[in-house]
C-alpha cells in the first residue's frame, strides 16, 4: 500500500505520495503523472517521494514549507540518511 500524506501548511494542500519499498517505489514510477516531482536521497538508499502538484503549477510553485515535508520523508525514511545531520548532505 503506498502511503500518502497532506501538506497543509500552506493553502491549497499539497498531496505527498511515498512507497513503502522499492516495489511500491516502481508502481509509483510507472503510474506517476506529469505533475508529480520526485524526492530521493543522493547517493542514498531512501523512499520515493512524490509531491503532486495542482493543476497549472510548477516546480517554481512550490512553497518552500511544502519542500521541506518532502525533504524531512525522504531523510526520515532513508534507512542510512536518518542518522545524518543536515551539514552531511551538502
Amino acid at each position: 500500500m503506498v502511503f500518502y500524506f497532506t501538506s497543509a501548511v500552506v493553502n491549497p494542500q499539497y498531496t505527498i505520495y511515498m512507497g513503502k519499498d522499492k516495489y511500491e517505489n516502481e508502481d509509483l514510477i510507472k503510474y506517476g503523472w506529469p505533475e508529480d516531482i520526485w524526492f530521493h536521497v543522493d547517493k542514498l538508499s531512501s523512499a520515493h517521494v512524490y509531491l503532486r502538484l495542482p493543476q497549472g503549477h510548477t516546480i517554481h510553485d512550490i512553497p518552500s514549507e511544502v519542500l521541506i515535508d518532502c525533504a524531512q520523508l525522504v531523510k526520515n525514511n532513508s534507512i542510512q540518511g536518518k542518522d545524518l545531520l543536515p551539514n552531511d548532505f551538502i
